[in-house]
């Protein structure tokens, strides 16, 4: 099969993920990979990088080889999911565990995890995974990549956000969300204002969904004589 860990020109690092991505490639249903594939989401982890083809592939093989299946591993390749939306990847990757496995607590938490997420109950979530965090903070990254989810979802649908929901979404309160807020207003283009009784508003940019504008199609337009040709009929 030919596992070579050295690429020219390429770091470690770099080398590992360019060779797993090849052995993928090129025999996805071979068992021999199954440990790279184990490590390769390990490497994941540790250097937050993501490999959706890689762990599905991973997956693939444990329906083959159910013995060999490391649950640490199938909780890691979920957890990246869940970081991946909106992307459908935790269901993807669902469909290719076990019911058995699936009925196991921490794979009952995520799953609860991902339909808090799917439904925007935000504070459901953050609570659950709160008690959760031998599971979820196994994993760097997890609570920055889901508060940018929130916030994807939050812009999806305001124009101006109250703070208190912006907190609530994103788990961050007083003086940290302040800091936060600073940081989006010079990076993100967030704007801050003051409301009449209402607190701080945030100002959220301007995109398709929370600012929709009415476009005229020009190719469904009747033109004006031809409705006027309409009337004598109608008469």
């Amino acid at each position: 099969m030919g596992r070579e860990r050295e690429v020219p020109n390429k770091s470690e690092k770099e080398a590992i993920s360019y060779t797993v991505e090849q052995l993928v490639a090129v025999n996805p249903y071979n068992p021999d990979i199954l440990p790279d594939l184990e490590n390769y989401v390990n490497e994941q982890v540790s250097s937050q990088t993501y490999s959706l083809d890689a762990n599905l592939c991973l997956l693939r093989l444990y329906q083959f080889e159910p013995e060999r299946m490391s649950t640490q591993i199938v909780a890691r390749i979920l957890v990246k999911a869940l970081m991946a939306m909106p992307a459908p990847d935790f269901s993807l990757c669902l469909f290719l565990i076990p019911e058995r496995v699936q009925m196991e607590e921490q794979f009952k938490t995520l799953i609860v995890l991902s339909h808090y997420l799917e439904t925007g109950r935000f504070r459901q979530f953050w609570d659950e995974a709160a008690k959760s965090r031998h599971i979820v903070e196994a994993v760097p990254g997890f609570e920055q990549a889901i508060q940018a989810y929130t916030i994807h979802l939050l812009s999806l649908t305001y124009q101006k956000v109250p703070r208190s929901v912006l907190a609530e979404a994103i788990n961050i309160e007083g003086l940290s969300l302040d800091k936060f807020l600073e940081q989006q207003v010079a990076n993100c283009g967030w704007i801050l204002e003051k409301s009449h009784g209402r607190g701080q508003l945030i100002v959220l940019p301007s995109n398709e969904f929370n600012h929709p504008e009415l476009k005229k199609n020009t190719a469904d337009s009747i033109p004006l004589e031809h409705v006027a040709r309409i009337f004598p009929i109608l008469g």
